[in-house]
Parts: structure tokens; sequence; C-alpha cells
């Protein structure tokens, strides 16, 4: 017996295909609510031609009689497709596996006699579809949203980009001879500041001066000219010091 909602079904559309026929009725669209494999198994019977997806959708609404379905055949059908499917879709043959066991274990249970008393307390096999059905249905949405996240090498393709060596150079400071010559003048102020009497210091050498510069110089941190000598060496440590960063600059 075809339902409303199965004539819905049936209702030809233009310029579409035939997507299975039920009791001899084309089906030019299926429901919304209900989606189906590309590689979909096909069943082909007297009652119904088209996806099992599709059977089962209308015996859980009860617009097809499931002991109009002949499972024998369905099971031989069945196989063939798995013979078909075997090295391109396991996994989705797997799925019709136990749709196609189910079907065949409601329909044992509703041909096999129940004594009357039973018959009002023992559930519908058909139930057990549903729920089995509305399970399968939630997997197969959610394997549709994670299908539709973005995915790397499909969506998203990653790049590596070489950065160029890059070097941070310290800019010279902008100092011009006037301003040498004013802290050079400051500092020898200073260092007489310090002087109170004679000593007779070792001389110092302006070679060995660069090469304490130099080791001076190694860090990143700046240094000060009066860092470079003591308040000891007096005017003689300064004016060595002036000369031996002259000469650096100047072999530089």
């Amino acid at each position: 017996m075809i339902t409303a909602e199965t004539e819905r079904l049936l209702e030809p559309q233009q310029q579409e295909l035939v997507l299975a026929v039920i009791q001899g009725a084309p089906v030019m669209a299926l429901p919304q609510d209900l989606y189906i494999p590309p590689d979909a198994l096909e069943i082909f019977l007297e009652a119904f031609e088209g996806p099992l997806d599709l059977l089962l959708y209308l015996i859980k609404r009860q617009n097809l009689d499931i002991l109009d379905i002949p499972i024998a055949e369905i099971t031989r059908q069945y196989m063939a497709y798995i013979e078909l499917m075997s090295e391109l879709r396991l996994e989705l043959a797997a799925e019709y596996l136990v749709m196609a066991a189910m079907l065949a274990e409601i329909k044992s249970r509703m041909l096999l006699p129940r004594p009357a008393s039973s018959e009002e307390s023992e559930e519908d096999p058909r139930v057990e579809l549903i729920r089995r059905l509305q399970e399968y249905e939630r997997y197969k949405q959610a394997a549709e949203d994670l299908d539709s996240l973005p995915q790397v090498g499909r969506d998203l393709f990653t790049t590596v980009i070489k950065m160029a060596d890059y070097q941070n150079e310290r800019p010279e400071p902008a100092v011009d001879l006037k301003e040498l010559l004013l802290a050079l003048k400051d500092v020898l102020t200073r260092a007489e500041m310090y002087t109170h009497h004679r000593v007779q210091l070792e001389p110092l050498s302006v070679r060995e001066r660069m090469t304490r510069v130099l080791e001076s110089l190694k860090g990143d941190a700046f240094i000060s000219f009066s860092a470079l000598f003591t308040i000891e060496e007096g005017r003689m440590g300064v004016v060595v010091t002036l000369l031996a960063i002259l000469e650096l600059v100047k072999e530089s």
C-alpha cells in the first residue's frame, strides 16, 4: 500500500532522472532528510528498485511493509556488491552488511508465530531497526560534518618561506670633531681634579692600549671613553687611550 508520503516522493519532476521505483512507480526526488552515498548499494526487487538506504527509510516510516521484501534476494545482491566493492569502499560495504542483517532478523521475527499472550508485551522488532537507523544517520551526519571542515592538502596548503639573512647592525653615533674635542677637554679636566702629587708612572704603550681597547669592545654593550683608562693614569692615560682609538680607526 502506498501512503501519501510515498506518493509525494513519486511525483515526477521535469528533467530529473529516476532515482528509484516503488511498486512500479518512479521516484524522481529523494527526501530532504535522507543522504545516500555516491556508491550506495542498489537493490532490485519486485516491489522496490533503488538504494538500500531509501528502502530502509521507507520501512522506517512504514511506507513499505517489510513482509513484502524478499530478504534472500537482498542477500544475494549484497554478496555481488561485496565482490565489487571489496577493493574500493570496504567500509561502505560493511555498513550495508549490518543493514541487511537487521532486515533479515526483523522479518524472521515477524514471520515466526507468537503466542497470543505475548503479542501485546513483545516489542515491535521494527523499533530496533528505527533506533539503529537513527544512530546510523547521526554517525553519517557527523562524518559529513567532519569532511566539510578544512583539510590540509585539500583546502589548506602550507608553504615554507626562507627568511633572508638579517644582521642587526648598530649605527655609529653621529659625533663631529667639535663634540669630540669638548669631551676630551671634559675628561682632562676631571683627570686634573684627581691629580694631587706627582708620581713617576710607568710609560704607557699605545699598542698595548689598542689591545686593551679591542678587548673591552668585544661585548655588545656601549662603553664610555672614561672606562678605557683609570684615574691614576692621569692625562697620560687619556692621551694614550685617545691615540689608541684613533690608530684603531685608522687601521680599520
